[in-house]
């Protein structure tokens, strides 16, 4: 059980140090749509690789397009797109703890398209997470307060179209292969990128080697990784302890902003990242001694489908 959930951290860390790469490229010229693109298709070329790979290896394996993957992916991809532009404008800590705001967001969504009442738990969960979230983001010190709204926006869009991602995912049908699912994903995650950026990267001068590096990282980290130790992990121990894994990302990214960029971090701030996390682990211990219900809820699901999203 230990080397399985140590498998699923791994993939939910390196997802933590996303936020500081994407600045650090920012640093050296570079902009939200051409890291993204370079995410998406280094991610796709690998993910691919990986697929024929298999189809080398195993003769009557069958490629099968689905147009419902491609278009998810989409999906994926403008949310990671909106994310990597609101570090433009706000720290990279704050960028994290608006995007863990699809946790309550889930919740809201469950209930309008799935007719599922929220409970007791869920809305307590929902209420702490805000509350946690005042102090993350500093809130309360008004001297501090400098961060960009249109910063801000950008980040909790990117946590409402992630939640839609987790949506639509909840459909698809389970018997696709990690890989190749993975792979569609990206491809479209790559395609919707590209079509929203084809001006600013047509005329871009930044297709470079450098752009190569940080993509290729941004891919490692954020496309390839965490799939794999999540395909590898969440099977042996289940969605409940998986999504109280996955909440690492959001102490790795704010402990990542600090040690890179030298992001500070107040004493509020660790408070109400703790209050996060433990509103988290809280939804999921709960859900997990309440007696097994048919299908699966929103966090379940962003547990187990999350193979490559920001």
């Amino acid at each position: 059980m230990f080397r399985y959930s140590a498998i699923v951290a791994i993939g939910a860390l390196s997802f933590g140090v996303l936020s500081s790469f994407a600045k650090l490229a920012y640093a050296q010229g570079y902009t939200a749509g051409e890291i993204t693109f370079a995410q998406a298709v280094l991610g796709a070329v690998i993910l691919w690789a990986m697929v024929f790979f298999k189809k080398f290896n195993n003769k009557t394996y069958r490629i099968k397009a689905n147009w419902k993957l491609f278009a998810i992916g989409a999906c994926m991809g403008i949310s990671a797109y909106t994310y990597y532009l609101s570090l433009a404008y706000i720290p990279a800590s704050l960028a994290i703890v608006l995007l863990m705001q699809m946790t309550w967001m889930s919740i809201v969504a469950e209930s309008l398209f799935f007719g599922k009442k929220p409970d007791r738990v869920a809305v307590t969960t929902a209420i702490l997470i805000l509350l946690g979230t005042i102090f993350a983001a500093n809130l309360l010190d008004v001297k501090s307060l400098n961060f960009s709204p249109i910063g801000i926006a950008l980040g909790l869009i990117s946590a409402m179209l992630y939640t839609l991602f987790v949506m639509l995912t909840s459909n698809l049908d389970k018997d696709i292969p990690s890989f190749e699912k993975g792979a569609m994903m990206t491809t479209g995650s790559a395609l919707v990128i590209a079509l929203v950026n084809f001006k600013s990267l047509a005329l871009s001068t930044h297709i470079d080697v450098g752009l190569f590096k940080w993509g290729s990282a941004l891919a490692l980290f954020g496309t390839v990784i965490p799939p794999i130790c999540f395909n590898a992990g969440m099977p042996k121990i289940g969605p409940g302890l998986s999504s109280i894994l996955l909440t690492l990302e959001l102490p790795a990214a704010v402990f990542c902003a600090h040690l890179i960029l030298g992001e500070d971090i107040a004493i509020a701030q660790v408070f109400g990242i703790s209050v996060i996390l433990l509103s988290i682990a809280y939804l999921n211990i709960s859900k997990a001694k309440s007696p097994q219900q048919p299908g699966r809820s929103a966090k379940d699901r962003l547990t187990t489908d999350c193979g490559s999203a920001i």
